[in-house]
């Protein structure tokens, strides 16, 4: 899935520093597993996105949204960060990239 943005540039950035954030239990990171929907640049110095679990009930659920968080604050250190936890769409694996298939397949 591409991550919907209205900053492609900066969307790069915080698309590569997401891909540092791993799902425990699945040992993927979270842009391969297509949880993250969308990364605006509102205004400046502010990041809005919208990402997903792949449960609803997902019991990582608040460490992964955390680090998530943690992770564009180190990136953007001057941004205020709004990080909205989203169920639709609703996550499927059609959402896992190329790259993720591979590493889940091997």
């Amino acid at each position: 899935m591409k991550i919907s943005t209205n900053n492609p540039e900066q969307c790069a950035v915080a698309t590569e520093a997401l891909k540092q954030v791993i799902d425990p239990e699945i040992g993927l990171n979270i842009i391969d597993l297509g949880l993250v929907y969308r990364i605006d640049f509102p205004e400046e110095n502010k990041i809005e996105a919208d990402m997903t679990l792949t449960t609803q009930f997902c019991p990582m659920g608040e460490a992964i949204t955390g680090s998530a968080n943690e992770m564009l604050q180190e990136t953007f250190k001057d941004y205020k960060i709004e990080l909205n936890l989203v169920f639709e769409p609703r996550w499927g694996h059609h959402l896992i990239t190329e790259e993720g298939q591979i590493y889940l397949n091997s």
